[in-house]
Order: C-alpha cells, then structure tokens, then sequence
C-alpha cells in the first residue's frame, strides 16, 4: 500500500508528501515552511530515523511504524497555538477506534480496544503508551506561526528497553498498516482542526478530551526538573494547563512535566 489522504482531508485542500525513509517528519515539514509552504501539509513516512520526542529524547521508528507530521501556519499566539496538540490527540484516538473497528470486523471474536488520552501529549492503551505528539512552531513572514504537530505510532512494534509499559496495534492484535491509520488520521484531524477554529473552539475541544481522559480523578505526580508535585489529577484549564488538586486542598496548574499515575510513567515512543 501507499499513503494517501482522506476524503475529507482532499476536501479540505490538504497536500502530502510520502518518504520510503526520512530522518524526521517534523523536520522535514519545518524546513519546507521555511522555504515558503503554508500547508495544511502532510509529511509521513514508516520509517523514521532520528526523530525525537519531548525533552529531546530519540525515537527511531522501525519499518511499518507510523510517523506523520501536519504543518500549519495560523496566525495566532504561540500559547493559544498550543492547544492544538489536545485537538490532535482527539483526532488521533479517533482514527485509532476506527482502525480498530474496522480491524475487529474482518476478525469476529477479537477484543474492542479502548485508547485514552494522557496528558500532554500521549495516547494509550490501558496503561501502555501507543502513540505520542509534539509540537513546535516558528515564526515566519506576514508575522504568522508555523505550527508542526508531530505525531508518532507504534503499528508494528514499540521499544522493550523503557522504564515505563509501551506496545502496538500489532501488539494488542490489531492488524493495520500504517497508511490504513494515516488515511484515518488525515480525516480525522481535518475534522478536529475545524472544532479548534484557531482556538476558539478549544471549549469543545477540551470538554471531549476529558471525556477521554488517562486518569481523570486519580493520585498523579508531576516531575518536572527537579521537582515533583503529588495529587489528584482534576482537570485541565482553559489554557491546557493539568490542575492536580494538592493535599492540602490547592489547585495547582502545571504547564509541562512528566506524568506519573502510579507506577505508570510517560515513556515508551516518542513523537516525529
């Protein structure tokens, strides 16, 4: 199979750009808004060879694994740029419970697979982490912001030598290809790029993200740096900001950190 857009992402003026192998999507898309593409524009490959995650860790995915970058430029403020990342981890569960499904149909008898979105930047399933996002953005002409969200997907196979549970589609017995959940993907986020609307349609996205929510209610800690905040995880804000409800009955915003839900950390992919 190749890659190739959706019906919708096609309705929607989208182009792609498929590589056999690249280094990094996000790299690749940042480079070419720099040379004068305002998308929206695709880049994705199933091989990836020095990607990166948040914090710049490494990721290199293997041949079958899914990793996809879409450049957007927008003219909006970088923080209000950032919720974007909530909307593309909505898009990205969903092309995931349609590939599933899809999946479950040509093998009757196989399990219905729940994802979940774990703050900031994380999809899993059940405690295991499937998929991760990133984001980064620069300035370009005309005072504008190309935003680069990164997304990356174990399909095939995932790292066994993190600290914290990763798996794949393939893993959970979902028998997919990369360009099936690409195609989805390209849909689905046409689709939740429309409810964000530059950020003002953020309410909607941040209500339907914590209907979907790793850990909504539960002990969280957040390391960050040095430093560790303990509590319950309440909600996220109107800025995306993960509210942990302190002992001492505070609410504390935090804007970036690693998230533990016990003994379950956020590792195992990275993101293009």
């Amino acid at each position: 199979m190749v890659f190739s857009l959706g019906p919708r992402a096609l309705a929607a003026g989208t182009s792609l750009a498929a590589f056999d192998s690249t280094g990094s999507t996000n790299v690749e898309a940042l480079d070419r808004a720099r040379t004068g593409e305002r998308g929206p524009m695709w880049f994705v490959t199933s091989q990836q060879t020095a990607g990166r995650g948040r914090r710049h860790r490494p990721w290199i995915a293997p041949r079958g694994n899914l990793a996809c970058s879409i450049l957007e430029v927008i003219d909006v403020p970088p923080a209000i740029a950032a919720t974007l990342g909530f909307a593309a981890g909505l898009a990205l569960e969903a092309a995931l419970r349609l590939v599933s499904m899809e999946a479950r149909l040509r093998s009757p008898g196989s399990e219905d697979m729940k994802f979940a979105l774990k703050w900031p930047n994380d999809v899993l399933a059940g405690r295991s982490k499937l998929a991760g996002i990133l984001l980064e953005a620069e300035a370009v002409a005309d005072d504008r912001l190309a935003v680069v969200v990164g997304i990356g997907t174990n399909v095939v196979a995932f790292p066994q030598d993190t600290p914290y549970p990763a798996t794949s589609l393939h893993a959970l017995g979902v028998q997919v290809g990369a360009e099936d959940l690409f195609n989805a993907l390209s849909d689905s986020w046409s689709e939740y790029r429309g409810v964000w609307d530059e950020g003002h349609g953020f309410p909607e996205i941040r209500k339907q993200w914590l209907a979907r929510a790793a850990g909504l209610g539960e002990p969280v800690s957040i390391q960050s740096g040095s430093s560790t905040i303990s509590g319950i995880f309440d909600t996220i804000d109107e800025s995306g900001c993960l509210i942990v409800r302190t002992s001492d009955g505070l609410r504390v915003p935090i804007s970036a950190g690693d998230v533990h839900f016990g003994s379950t950390a956020s590792a195992g992919t990275s993101t293009p």
